[in-house]
């Protein structure tokens, strides 16, 4: 006889039971979207007043008579508080970007991927400038049903990365394709030549803030991938990459091809 009390239940009291329990996580989850919005905005003030107070205290170092040695080591801190706190600015802003991505609401319409791609890639012309960059974009790529706004941040975030990433080669392959899967799902995959990265790493990828290189070595704070599984778990998809360690990686975004969130016409 089993000992499980979900056993003892009709199917009617199973229902209610669990549209109770999403009914709470769906509360807990817009708690934790209110107190990131809060807590990312509210800091901003303070932060804001640490960065514009630097250069009066540099002024006042400089005025003050203290030995040139003393001096040094001082303006040393400084230059190193203001990098922190503009740092910090940035983890800010990347939160507020999550907190604004869970809040909005989602505005499906047709979506010319092949349209968003090529306009996402022209606004990256700078990056690229100077660099050999060999673009292979799918001709085929399809109309979606997304959020346009949505769509156009996470395949800004995919290009960006990919660029950036590569920016040691001395060729860039940046490949944008999709599939389709025999479970019906289609997926839009964002593929390069560049640093590549641990594959036993793979889990923390898409965590905010977490970063598999050194900032020394790429720039950044680790939220771009963060913000690329929010738009996707918008759309009811998920996210993967996979990688070769200095030889490329693979970003593969997929949504279900049917059912409650239809993604691709």
């Amino acid at each position: 006889m089993s000992t499980d009390p979900y056993d003892r239940l009709d199917a009617p009291a199973l229902r209610a039971l669990l549209a109770q329990r999403d009914a709470q996580l769906a509360e807990q989850a817009a708690g934790m979207e209110e107190w990131m919005h809060a807590v990312s905005h509210d800091l901003r003030a303070p932060l804001r007043h640490i960065t514009s107070y630097g250069p009066l205290v540099r002024e006042l170092l400089q005025e003050s008579g203290l030995p040139a040695d003393a001096q040094q080591e001082a303006l040393a801190f400084l230059d190193t508080m203001d990098q922190s706190a503009r740092r910090m600015g940035r983890m800010l802003e990347g939160l507020l970007a999550l907190s604004r991505i869970a809040r909005a609401p989602l505005r499906r319409e047709a979506v010319d991927l092949a349209a968003l791609v090529e306009q996402v890639r022209a606004s990256l012309a700078e990056p690229a400038q100077g660099r050999s960059v060999q673009w292979q974009i799918a001709p085929d790529l399809p109309t979606v049903q997304g959020d346009v706004t949505l769509l156009r941040q996470m395949l800004t975030e995919l290009l960006a990365n990919a660029l950036k990433f590569t920016r040691g080669r001395e060729s860039a392959c940046i490949a944008v394709g999709w599939e389709r899967g025999a479970d019906g799902q289609f997926a839009l995959t964002v593929q390069d030549n560049g640093a590549g990265f641990n594959p036993a790493q793979a889990a923390g990828l898409f965590g905010i803030f977490q970063r598999l290189h050194r900032e020394s070595e790429f720039e950044g704070v680790g939220t771009g991938l963060a913000l690329v599984r929010a738009v996707a778990r918008r759309h009811g998809g998920q996210v993967q990459a996979t990688a070769v360690p200095g030889e490329g990686c693979t970003v593969r975004v997929s949504w279900p091809g049917s059912g409650a969130t239809p993604f691709f016409e």
